[in-house]
């Protein structure tokens, strides 16, 4: 009975040190706002501030695992390097250990006089009262979040007393100490440390128990330096958690968390066993202290930290081989690593690279429409799937090019300049627009899929021979873009005249198949649907093709209207506009059609 007490005793503490924990955390993070991501995204420059300010922001938020969190965030979406975030995570690994000199406070004592002052009975109650006070009584939000943290911390030093009251019985248990000789065995501590760790998902925990098992006056240097070691790594379990959903440089990002730690464990097992057995320390069998735990969890880290950045490159090239990039993959990153900020002061260089990007991103919007229109005929999850994390790239391109041609428009442009970066931004959200409307269709195809709707036939037809008009002139706008094509550009224009003629026809057929019964309500929503964002795709098209032939021909008008789109205008226009009214006629078209084709055609 007198065990279960114990332990019941023992997890109400670790409840309350968890909670409070995260209670102070909170109320740090929300009393600074979004300065400590700002910091963390803009002064990082070089590897030292790195570790510097992930030390920093740590030692605020107390968590190291949040901080990684945060900074596989920004490396996930493209805003950090790789190199940049190995930097901070390094300091965050020093910055978690503050919590260990925080947890010692609570075994601070005074018995009579100045010194009851400063005990922690003291010092807890006056934290709880303030931030009870503030919580309660604030009128402004950052009173009560100042109030969290007081609270929160009054509760953490409330569980730390509570699980070493828990343990103090152990001081006497001879079952307890011949326990602890056991984690004397290097492997049996850091296995220990590990699942210690890993199960109360933080670090600081670990170390809180750690400290509190220290106060049974059982815990050695022994068994404390290798469980010390086994809780570096085991922090790294809810990082690797929140990285399964992460592109590959997010899964890298998590990994180098994993990485310092382990390769910390094997240079300080080398480094201090390997010694060990010629100079025979005394200080191994000394008993441990919370003070002793909290300054071998600052030197281990610390230690770790000074060996291991002087190798950022070589750990950065290790990551990129565990992880390897696909082909698919180094093309994206090789499209934005063009635009590079230090050729914003040369113009003509800088709209050159943006024009190369450009081309990256055509061929994405390219592959993407394909993509989703092959879903209508043959619905595939993982095509599906695809193409909104194409979507999401095709996003990020209009993003990363956008902020780059307006840093550019604050240089001193001259008149060509200024027009083609004008008219860039245009492009840019045409294809934007284009892969909103991919994913749309997949959205809508998912629809068809889920709820087993079936298309009368002549609908299948009439969308096929619509879809294989849109992916002409998806393909044209694709290749003149390539090879800045004005003769394929120009085709474009007069194509989407046709496919907007097409649907309009076929909305007013489906109309008459629904009077007739032939198509249920429900599928003929879904045609209407699928037919406007077909047609859409080709107006976008149409007027990424009018700015390129307008910064070909160098027109001096650099605004694109409706009426540009579509001008009818030319013997060349008018010829290839019959050209295409005759292939892509419903009343001429014989037999079925199938509009599938592969996602990259070259």
């Amino acid at each position: 009975m007198e065990i279960v007490t114990m332990v019941l005793s023992l997890l109400g503490g670790i409840a309350l040190f968890l909670f409070g924990m995260s209670l102070m955390g909170d109320g740090l993070k929300s009393v600074a706002g979004n300065k400590l991501e700002a910091f963390l995204y803009k002064m990082t420059n070089t590897s030292l501030k790195g570790v510097a300010l992930g030390a920093g922001v740590t030692s605020v938020i107390q968590s190291s695992s949040a901080t990684t969190v945060m900074v596989i965030g920004f490396v996930n979406s493209g805003m950090m390097k790789l190199r940049q975030a190995i930097g901070i995570i390094m300091g965050a690994n020093i910055g978690t250990s503050i919590t260990g000199w925080i947890l010692c406070l609570s075994y601070v004592g005074g018995s009579s006089g100045i010194a009851s002052l400063f005990s922690t009975a003291t010092i807890t109650t006056l934290f709880a009262f303030i931030g009870i006070c503030l919580k309660t009584f604030g009128k402004r939000t950052t009173h009560k979040n100042v109030g969290n943290i007081m609270l929160g911390f009054a509760i953490l030093m409330t569980g730390m007393q509570q699980m070493s009251g828990a343990v103090s019985p152990l001081r006497t248990n001879e079952t307890f100490i011949s326990m602890l000789t056991m984690f004397s065995n290097p492997i049996m501590g850091i296995l220990v440390g590990i699942l210690f760790t890993a199960v109360l998902q933080s670090s600081s925990a670990a170390i809180g128990i750690l400290q509190a098992l220290s106060m049974t006056g059982s815990l050695t240097c022994a068994a404390g330096f290798p469980i010390n070691l086994g809780i570096g790594i085991g922090a790294a379990c809810p990082v690797l958690i929140s990285a399964l959903s992460a592109n590959k440089n997010g899964k890298r990002t998590a990994l180098e968390y994993l990485i310092n730690d382990l390769f910390g464990m094997i240079i300080w097992s080398i480094l201090f066993y390997g010694s060990n057995v010629f100079m025979q320390y005394s200080f191994v069998n000394k008993v441990m202290s919370p003070v002793n735990i909290a300054l071998m969890n600052t030197a281990i880290r610390c230690g770790n930290v000074l060996v291991l950045f002087w190798f950022i490159p070589q750990i950065e090239k290790l990551l990129m081989r565990i992880i390897k990039d696909s082909p698919e993959d180094l093309a994206e990153q090789a499209d934005f690593d063009l635009l590079e900020e230090r050729l914003i002061p040369y113009p003509a260089l800088a709209i050159a690279q943006c024009h190369r990007v450009m081309n990256g991103m055509a061929k994405k919007v390219r592959n993407n429409v394909n993509r989703s229109m092959n879903l209508i005929n043959e619905f595939k999850p993982e095509k599906y799937d695809k193409v909104h994390r194409k979507e999401k790239l095709i996003d990020k391109y209009e993003a990363r090019l956008g902020s780059y041609l307006m840093q550019l428009t604050k240089q001193a442009l001259n008149t060509e300049q200024t027009r083609q970066a004008s008219l860039y931004l245009h492009t840019i959200s045409d294809f934007e627009r284009i892969g909103d409307h991919a994913a749309d269709i997949a959205e809508m195809s998912k629809s068809i899929n889920d709820n087993r709707m079936e298309m009368s036939e002549a609908a299948m037809d009439e969308l096929n021979l619509v879809m294989e008009a849109v992916r002409e002139s998806m393909n044209m706008t694709y290749h003149a873009y390539l090879e800045d094509d004005l003769a394929l550009a120009r085709r474009v224009s007069p194509l989407g005249i046709v496919i907007r003629g097409l649907c309009d026809e076929m909305k007013l057929r489906h109309v008459e198949r629904l009077s007739q019964g032939n198509c249920g309500l429900e599928e003929g929503t879904v045609f209407n649907d699928l037919l406007n964002s077909l047609n859409r795709i080709a107006t976008h098209c149409a007027s990424s093709m009018v700015a390129l032939i307008k910064i070909r021909e160098k027109d001096t008008d650099i605004h694109i209207h409706d009426s540009k789109v579509y001008a009818i205008e030319g013997d060349d226009y008018k010829t290839t506009l019959a050209e295409y009214r005759e292939k892509y006629d419903l009343g001429q078209r014989e037999g079925r059609i199938v509009s599938m084709e592969d996602e990259q055609v070259e």
